[in-house]
């Protein structure tokens, strides 16, 4: 072995023994900085370093990834008050231990693993400084997630065990946030108030308290306390989007409050931010500023001016909708319906996604039809609205309830105006209602030869873009030029070969393009035609059919020149046959026409507040010679309304109606000469439940003699028409059908537009004259009843008589059979023995009452099967009963 050869084998092997020290001890203190066990400034720092920027980076990543999507999924809804921290709540809180958001389970995923692999706990001291950041990112975690009651764990065992935490008041707010979400207000009032109090911390730590103190007093509705709070939060935050937020919030505090100075300055203050806010703030402050604006004294140029400016600006197109909403608003608060009108429907043209602002834009349109007195259209935005709306709230209950009465209003609009139309003609001369239907012929062509014009555009447009297409096709250069495919797979039919695909097979009607092109151009040369011989004579066209064909079309086309056909709608005969020829006919318009009137003036004035309109519909129902049921109800509710309008005219229809009908029920309401029965500190309605309750007992007589008092107490009040029919139902059960029937009459007849007058209009129709063709029978029955002629239930005679009936059903040992105490009219009642399955049983115990010493019943007996006991007690006819007829 040469000596170069042994050194360097020498060599070698001082590095080996060199290497292997080296390699165990850096082995070894690797050991060591991995150890959770050993509190060394190694392992402390590794932990540390690897919790950071590993495990928590990630975790991090996630947490904040999530956060962007609540914030982008959840839209702010700035129709209400918006809470200072953007985050929708779902309705059920999550207070399981499993995640729902794929985000914020990695993020407590990494949060969880730093805190098992990395805590070091050593002599009950944490020597690993992430760890609190790791039990923070895992609650923000939870918290996110909407698991409020983990996260709170996780906050409250930072307090516990890192009481000198760096994050240690970042973790108390977190937690009181937490309250607040589980509805612990109160506590996170306190709570945060006394750490503000007593420690001294960073500006934006010292923000986002105070804007949690704001939300709590939200809550709490404590509205002045979170108007300091937020001002405040504003005051010390220095993010941007914060400070918008809180501002536009102050500015909608404000608006509820009542300071609208104060409420246009904080909006104001939003627009200032101009860059530095989020645009949809900038244009809701705009539009919150434009709901302030004052009509009667504010600038109106500088308005229009300044939304004219945002419509341009091209930033601006996501927002349109809102825009052209408060355009058309201000137009409408301006009485400039046009423009208002203009600018709803381009609101709506924006196929905006807010829905409350579709919902807004379709109500205002039904109110402005509404207030011009086109129902009809009206109703049909009205119920544009309705799909829009949530329907629990007020207002979908509200516009719903307008939107039923429209369907009256219209109804008994169309009667009104379609009766006094065929009243006027009636009453004109013969050559009068000649000359009208005349004039009316004239303008029905104008408007069939308008309509005709536009259709024979429209048609003419269809059809060159029908022959368009058809070339189109046809050409095969054009589909070369334009770069797209031939369309044979899809034009011909399945079975038949394409015209292109085959050169020997070119039959014109395989292909379905040349035939259609055949037909237009067919059409364009000679016109409709019917199917048949001798084709070209145009007698032949379809436009020359008989006149019983053209009821719909009232003129047609030859060779594209019009011709007008005589058909029966433009000749005065066929009108002048439809006028009512009888008298007889003539009134029952008369009639229907008055009760439209009246129900119209009736609507108007309780349901809708239109005093003006329900005036005028009732003045013009007096001048039409009204039925007499009609004249007083009339004259009363106009009384009323002129008490509101005019004072002389209430006075002198007061006047009318004491001198008219001195002894009506109206006249004692004028008056108020009953008096008043009930105290001012009960409502009508528990007036009213006590009396009903009376009714269910069967104190009917009670209940009557103090309903007239009750009626009159509470007249004018929306209550009334359930006392009326309250009445109505007592009369029935103590008077009868026929008595009955007139007091539903007067109830439907006085309230029509309220569920009581619609209910007892109801009960007329399909009930009474069923009641009324009830009769007695004489067939078999296995139910008889025996009747007993009593007073009061008070009267000694009746107390007797119970006394011997209940000792009689004791003693026979007669299970099956009792009694009862039937009330029948105000002053004689039935004391009714029921179980009996025949006559002659009935007559049998009816006899032993009666003879038998220890009963000795000496009133007289009546035995009657069910069925006619049925109809005693509804017509009250026992008398007719018990003639010979009815042995």
């Amino acid at each position: 072995m040469s000596i170069l050869q042994l050194i360097d084998k020498n060599v070698f092997k001082v590095k080996a023994n060199t290497f292997k020290p080296i390699f165990f001890f850096s082995f070894l203190v690797f050991l060591v900085a991995c150890s959770t066990k050993k509190d060394t400034f190694l392992a402390r720092n590794s932990h540390a370093l690897s919790t950071k920027y590993n495990i928590l980076y990630n975790g991090q990543v996630g947490l904040d990834k999530g956060v962007k999507q609540i914030k982008s999924n959840n839209e702010d809804d700035f129709w209400k008050l918006l809470p200072p921290e953007k985050m929708q709540i779902l309705d059920d809180i999550n207070s399981t231990t499993k995640p729902i958001n794929a985000d914020f389970e990695l993020s407590e995923a990494k949060a969880t693993k730093a805190i098992q692999k990395h805590s070091m706990n050593i002599g009950g001291r944490e020597k690993n400084t992430q760890i609190d950041e790791a039990y923070l990112m895992l609650g923000k975690s939870r918290y996110y997630d909407q698991r409020f009651v983990p996260a709170l764990d996780a906050f409250n065992y930072i307090l516990y065990k890192y009481p000198n935490s760096s994050r240690i008041y970042e973790a108390k707010i977190w937690r009181e946030k937490t309250n607040m979400r589980l509805g612990n207000d109160a506590q996170v009032v306190k709570n945060i108030s006394k750490l503000l109090k007593e420690q001294d911390v960073k500006n934006q730590v010292f923000a986002d308290a105070n804007a949690l103190l704001a939300a709590s007093f939200l809550n709490l509705e404590e509205k002045d306390s979170a108007v300091a709070k937020l001002k405040t939060a504003i005051e010390f935050t220095k993010v941007n989007q914060e400070k918008a937020r809180y501002r536009f919030i102050l500015g909608q505090l404000y608006q509820e409050l009542g300071y609208k100075d104060s409420a246009t300055s904080a909006y104001q203050s939003v627009i200032d931010m101009k860059r530095k806010a989020e645009r949809k703030f900038v244009i809701q402050a705009h539009a919150k500023k434009a709901e302030l604006f004052d009509y009667k004294n504010g600038d109106s140029d500088s308005f229009v001016k300044t939304f004219d400016k945002l419509v341009k600006d091209r930033e601006n197109r996501p927002y349109k909708d809102l825009i052209y909403h408060q355009m058309a608003l201000f137009y409408d608060n301006q009485k400039e319906p046009k423009k208002a009108l203009d600018f709803y429907n381009e609101s709506l043209r924006t196929n905006s996604k807010d829905t409350y602002l579709v919902a807004s834009n379709y109500r205002n349109l039904g109110n402005m039809y509404f207030r011009t007195a086109e129902y009809p259209s009206a109703a049909k935005y009205y119920d544009s609205t309705l799909v829009k709306l949530n329907t629990k709230t007020r207002e979908f209950s509200k516009i719903q309830k307008i939107r039923n009465n429209l369907d009256e209003v219209i109804l008994y609009e169309d009667i009104a105006k379609r009766n006094d139309s065929i009243l006027n003609v009636v009453s004109l001369s013969e050559n009068g209602r000649i000359s009208y239907f005349e004039n009316y012929i004239v303008k029905l062509k104008e408007a069939d030869e308008t309509k005709r014009i536009l259709e024979e555009k429209r048609r003419e447009k269809q059809e060159n873009i029908e022959r368009n297409s058809a070339i189109t096709t046809l050409d095969p250069a054009s589909n070369q030029d334009s770069g797209m495919p031939a369309k044979k797979a899809l034009m011909n039919p399945p079975g038949i070969p394409s015209a292109s695909s085959q050169s020997s097979n070119t039959f014109y009607f395989y292909n379905p393009n040349t035939v259609s092109f055949g037909k237009l151009e067919f059409k364009k040369v000679w016109g409709d035609r019917t199917l048949g011989g001798n084709w070209r004579l145009s007698s032949t066209t379809a436009i020359s059919a008989s006149a019983d064909t053209l009821n719909t079309d009232k003129s047609a086309f030859q060779n594209g020149a019009a011709v007008e056909q005589m058909v029966k709608e433009y000749t005065t005969e066929y009108y002048l046959k439809q006028l009512p020829a009888t008298q007889i006919e003539i009134d029952n318009l008369g009639v229907e026409r008055n009760f439209a009137y009246y129900q119209l003036g009736i609507i108007y004035k309780e349901k809708f507040k239109e005093n003006n309109l329900a005036i005028a519909k009732l003045e013009q129902l007096l001048k039409n010679n009204p039925e007499e049921k009609l004249v007083l109800p009339a004259m009363y509710n106009l009384y009323k309304l002129y008490q509101i309008t005019d004072a002389n005219k209430a006075e002198a229809m007061k006047k009318s109606i004491t001198a008219q009908y001195p002894d009506s029920r109206y006249v004692q309401i004028i008056n108020n000469t009953n008096g008043n029965s009930v105290a001012l500190s009960e409502t009508p309605e528990n007036v009213y439940n006590k009396w009903y309750k009376l009714y269910q007992q069967e104190e009917f007589v009670t209940v009557l003699s103090n309903l007239d008092a009750l009626i009159t107490q509470f007249s004018g009040d929306e209550i009334a028409s359930k006392f009326e029919l309250l009445k109505a139902n007592t009369i029935g059960k103590l008077a009868g059908v026929t008595a009955y029937k007139n007091a539903l009459q007067s109830v439907a007849d006085n309230y029509p537009s309220t569920e009581e007058g619609k209910n007892a209009q109801e009960i007329l129709t399909n009930q009474i004259p069923f009641l009324e063709k009830m009769e007695f029978s004489s067939g078999n029955s296995n139910n008889w009843k025996i009747l007993y002629r009593v007073g009061s239930r008070e009267d000694k005679n009746t107390k007797a008589i119970v006394e011997k009936i209940k000792m009689f059903i004791a003693a026979e040992n007669l299970q099956k059979l009792y009694y009862s105490y039937d009330i029948y009219t105000e002053k004689e009642n039935f004391l009714t023995i029921h179980g009996i399955k025949s006559e002659a049983y009935a007559k049998d115990i009816a006899s032993l009452l009666k003879e038998n010493m220890k009963y000795k019943i000496v009133d007289p007996a009546i035995v009657v099967s069910g069925e006619n006991y049925k109809v005693i007690q509804i017509k009250k006819n026992l008398e007719v009963y018990l003639t010979p007829k009815n042995p």
